[in-house]
């Protein structure tokens, strides 16, 4: 059994690499945190979409979902991704996507953080309606410092969780399209591996 949280900023393209990776290793189960605390606001607060999650409920109740979530993904079996963010922009601030008690009911077994030329992202998000709606476009010099900020969020959530800690970068032009998903799938499929098999013989 091997638990890896995934993170990147929004509109990076990390859901196109999990799901790129979903494709080529069918025994990987690669879910989404976000999803799943909104499959439980919406139960619970009618909220219409996951960023309406952040603007409507209360801090209190936004930590109860996000822990509530932690813990069913915490009991899946076998090798198991999470899609999520190391830190979530909010008007007030940036607020933990990875906080202790989210980590305890997880138990990761690593922690990847995805990193991205700010460029790049831009014109992800570019293409992206849902992001342009809810976010508008953020400069070059505001997505660097989320990187930089949810990269320092993650090497944090791996020492307090007491689990690896690897960043993969694609800081370079794409030479064709999906370029960068394809390259990140196929590392972290082989990271996948060689997690279990250090699982394994101990």
């Amino acid at each position: 059994m091997v638990r890896v949280i995934v993170t990147a900023v929004p509109g990076s393209g990390k859901t196109t690499v999990l799901n790129m990776v979903r494709e080529r290793a069918p025994d990987v189960t690669v879910t989404n945190l976000g999803t799943v605390m909104f499959e439980i606001a919406r139960e619970r607060y009618g909220v219409a979409n996951r960023d309406e999650m952040r603007k409507v409920i209360p801090v209190e109740d936004y930590r109860a979902v996000q822990i509530e979530a932690a813990e069913r993904i915490g009991r899946m079996e076998g090798k198991v991704l999470i899609d999520t963010h190391a830190l979530i922009k909010t008007p007030v601030g940036y607020y933990p996507g990875l906080p202790p008690p989210l980590l305890d009911a997880i138990r990761p077994h690593a922690i990847v953080f995805l990193d991205f030329r700010p460029e790049d992202i831009l014109e992800r998000r570019r293409k992206d309606e849902d992001v342009l709606r809810s976010r508008g476009l953020e400069s070059l010099e505001e997505i660097e410092e989320h990187q930089r900020l949810s990269e320092m969020a993650a090497v944090a959530a791996a020492s307090y969780s007491s689990s690896y800690f690897l960043k993969l970068s694609c800081r370079y032009p794409q030479s064709y399209p999906f370029q960068h998903a394809e390259e990140l799938s196929a590392k972290l499929i082989d990271y996948l591996a060689r997690l279990e098999s250090m699982s394994s013989s101990t």
